[in-house]
């Protein structure tokens, strides 16, 4: 669970957690075509927080600059268990 402090402690710009889930309604549902997606949440330089996902085949740091915003919090919450007031860091 990422706690407020803990988020503190973190130096903008690094990763604070990835994985691959995959692309389905049980998963994050991105497009309706199945395969797996990767993600990657990163602190921001204005003490904030996003993740980004695209296809699995994409290397971590082409999803980090390339990859598509997580708007939906259910999703965001299901890839990174986050307190209440880190989650209130996250930029949409």
């Amino acid at each position: 669970m990422l706690t407020l402090k803990q988020f503190n402690q973190i130096e903008p710009g690094k990763t604070l957690a990835f994985g691959t889930i995959p692309n389905s309604p049980e998963g994050l549902f991105m497009t309706s075509t199945g395969g797996e997606l990767k993600w990657v949440a990163k602190k921001g330089w204005a003490n904030d927080w996003t993740i980004y996902c695209h296809w699995s085949y994409n290397s971590e740091e082409w999803i980090r600059r390339q990859g598509d915003k997580v708007c939906n919090e259910n999703h965001i919450r299901k890839l990174v268990q986050c307190s209440d007031d880190a989650f209130a860091m996250y930029r949409y």
